[in-house]
């Protein structure tokens, strides 16, 4: 029954009545490049990918596969000056300050029952100094989205049902280009931006079949973020992401991470009606390795299964980070 049931919310999403299947990501603090280009290269040059199992047991249910890769010009520049990257005090380097550019791509692969969607983004954003402190970043992103509905992979509870017999057996593709703008203030310790999502709401380019002309809106984005040290080796961190579209509303989701020598997290989260997740990570030099677990909540307490998420990033360039430190070098 609940295979019927979740079959059912794939037809609907394939029917435009859901225009949009929204993509959560549970380490969003550290994918914040996906929902606004004007934070490409904030973390600097570095690879990033996670997998999301989500309702893990149920059969067809959410998979999501993304990684992506960031080019920061300054940590080039500063490389070739000094073989390494410090983030301690004192340091001539700061990516925060100053005027840079940098470069983005990303794939995000989702498989949902029936459905298939991949999703390419080549962003580009760039920062200029307001102050000793302060800097305002903006960027903008080209999209392209490809979906395929298998109609083979369908299940209805009623067969012959006429709202549904176009799609039944058959393979449905559709594919549009779009843009993403952003803009960010970011300083050392927090960051706070907005960007729109589909701008021009897959009306740039469409191609394919008419199940998902016209079933596109703005999105909008709302980011922050606050770390702070609380001694040289304890700091904390609270990120939160606010998203509206007229189809699917709002969704707003907040979380809390404490961090240990720089080099341990653990932290706990909540997305308001929808899952509370907890996490933890370590950082070995170079690389960052995470794992969050999402129990539903609210209107998804019915599903009754949990999701798991695994995230790794890898900087591109060394990177010389302080484990004691009054400074929190992570989001």
């Amino acid at each position: 029954m609940k295979k019927i049931l979740l079959s059912i919310v794939f037809v609907l999403s394939a029917l435009g009545l859901q225009a949009q299947n929204r993509k959560h990501i549970a380490s969003f603090s550290l994918f914040q490049q996906y929902f606004n280009p004007a934070l490409t290269g904030f973390e600097g040059s570095i690879l990033k990918t996670y997998y999301r199992n989500q309702w893990t047991g149920y059969e067809d249910a959410p998979r999501t596969v993304f990684a992506s890769a960031e080019l920061d010009l300054a940590d080039v520049k500063a490389w070739r000056n000094n073989n390494v990257l410090k983030t301690t005090a004192g340091d001539t380097y700061d990516r925060q300050t100053g005027a840079s550019n940098a470069f983005g791509f990303s794939l995000l692969s989702d498989r949902f029952g029936p459905f298939s969607e991949t999703q390419l983004h080549l962003s580009y954003g760039t920062r200029v100094r307001l102050s000793d402190r302060l800097s305002l970043r903006w960027g903008a992103a080209a999209t392209l989205d490809l979906n395929r509905l298998n109609g083979n992979k369908l299940t209805v509870d009623q067969e012959g049902d006429p709202m549904y017999q176009d799609y039944l057996g058959a393979s449905t593709r559709a594919s549009r280009a779009d843009i993403n703008l952003g803009l960010m203030l970011t300083a050392e310790d927090y960051y706070l931006g907005y960007a729109m999502q589909d701008v021009t709401k897959g009306r740039l380019l469409y191609a394919g079949d008419d199940y998902l002309r016209n079933t596109h809106a703005h999105q909008h984005v709302v980011q922050a973020g606050y770390r702070t040290a609380l001694s040289e080796q304890f700091g904390l961190i609270a990120n939160g992401i606010y998203r509206y579209d007229e189809f699917l509303k709002e969704t707003v989701e907040g979380q809390l991470k404490a961090v240990f020598s720089n080099t341990f997290w653990a932290g706990a989260g909540y997305r308001h009606g929808l899952a509370y997740s907890l996490q933890a990570g370590v950082r070995l030099h170079q690389l960052k390795i995470g794992y969050v677990y999402e129990s539903p909540a609210g209107d998804a307490s019915d599903i009754g299964r949990g999701t798991n998420e695994i995230m790794l990033t890898y900087n591109l360039i060394p990177v010389k980070y302080p484990k004691y430190s009054r400074s929190v070098t992570m989001w």
